[in-house]
């Protein structure tokens, strides 16, 4: 059967550069019936889970974020790249294939033992929600899940984060 959710997400081939074949969800967001359906599948999988707050990491995390926060009746926090932020941060630098990318939390948007669920619209390596996760426990939250609309399975980046629940709506493998 096919995924209807897959089968919105458009790719774009050679984007950003030669040989990639990126994996635009605008067309899901796009699509009022897409959209909820991606939102209400999300909500499904953790609609047992009590969950404190969502943290969204930039930028069309933010999209999906905000909608499983409203539904779950949890805080939203953003996961913003280095600067972005107008208060007080705690950040985390990551490796990348080569150098390096920092990702910053307000201090105060977590609080000591709250229940968090981070999402991105995209898992490819993993890095960048790896270092949203050490960052949340950084801040005294516990990482209850992680959540995407899409995840590429062969760059293997739910290795980096397997010690949580991960839940993606759509695979695209081998291209």
């Amino acid at each position: 059967m096919d995924n209807p959710v897959k089968q919105l997400i458009r790719t774009i081939p050679d984007f950003p550069k030669p040989g990639i074949q990126f994996r635009d969800i605008s067309t899901l967001l796009a699509d009022p019936w897409g959209f909820k359906r991606a939102i209400d599948e999300f909500i499904q999988h953790y609609r047992y889970s009590p969950i404190d707050k969502v943290v969204a990491i930039e930028s069309r995390g933010f999209v999906i974020g905000g909608a499983i926060a409203h539904h779950l009746n949890a805080g939203f926090v953003m996961a913003r790249k280095r600067g972005k932020l107008p208060g007080e941060v705690r950040r985390i630098e990551y490796e990348l294939e080569y150098g390096y990318d920092a990702i910053e939390i307000h201090v105060d948007a977590i609080e000591q033992g709250e229940r968090v669920l981070v999402v991105d619209d995209l898992l490819a390596t993993g890095g960048t929600c790896d270092a949203a996760c050490r960052l949340v426990e950084e801040l005294g939250g516990n990482v209850i899940g992680c959540a995407f609309i899409v995840s590429l399975p062969d760059l293997k980046g739910w290795e980096r984060i397997k010690r949580y629940d991960c839940y993606w709506l759509a695979e695209f493998e081998g291209d």
